[in-house]
């Protein structure tokens, strides 16, 4: 879901580096550094993840694992993504640090919704905290989906068409990252509770 460099307007380009900079300044500050290991492993799983794209236009569609990180990282989420994104640009030249901000908001952001919205139903266990664990992962990506919608759109009308096609695309991926949500934060919860505590410390 990476936008390309080049593509988005100065004001939109602007918006997403202030809402990049708030949320990672917030997650700095509610991190633990006791938790820095479980921020660093997912940042590096998000970083291989979204390493494998589908170009599509001035954006890509790929594996996130957004709402995995909100679920275990809440406000952490900003610079565990922002550090991957960072990586991406500067090794790969993928995406890029122009749009490193837009890129990191649409990604993050909701991620941190999704652990607010569903936090109080993964301690309950059972149906609620599968359910719960599912939705996350499928509404992260599709929030994120349509952020980087309305980012291409608000620059230019052109890009509408192009807008439409990211959001419908990434309805199977919504599908996908709900079921790896699901297992991941399910097998967590019963081995390693341990490493839930970034999202408990977070609500």
């Amino acid at each position: 879901m990476h936008i390309s460099e080049g593509v988005l307007s100065l004001p939109v380009l602007a918006v997403g580096i202030t809402v990049t900079a708030i949320g990672t300044t917030i997650g700095l500050k509610k991190l633990d550094s006791e938790n820095l290991i479980t921020v660093a492993l997912l940042s590096s799983v998000f970083f291989v993840a979204s390493l494998i794209h589908i170009p599509l236009g001035p954006s890509s569609a790929h594996l996130i694992l957004s709402g995995l990180m909100g679920l275990i990282l809440g406000w952490a989420a900003f610079p565990a993504i922002f550090t991957g994104l960072l990586l991406q640009a500067i090794l790969f030249q993928y995406g890029g640090l122009t749009v490193i901000g837009v890129n990191t908001a649409t990604m993050a952001l909701p991620a941190v919704l999704c652990h607010y919205l569903f936090r109080s139903l993964l301690s309950k266990g059972g149906k609620s905290m599968s359910i719960a664990a599912f939705m996350c992962g499928a509404l992260s990506i599709a929030l994120s989906a349509i952020l980087t919608a309305f980012a291409l759109s608000f620059t230019d009308d052109s890009f509408i068409g192009v807008a439409q096609l990211i959001v419908y695309s990434h309805i199977p991926i919504m599908i996908i990252e709900g079921f790896i949500c699901l297992f991941t934060y399910s097998f967590l919860y019963k081995v390693r509770p341990e490493m839930l505590v970034v999202t408990q410390e977070s609500a």
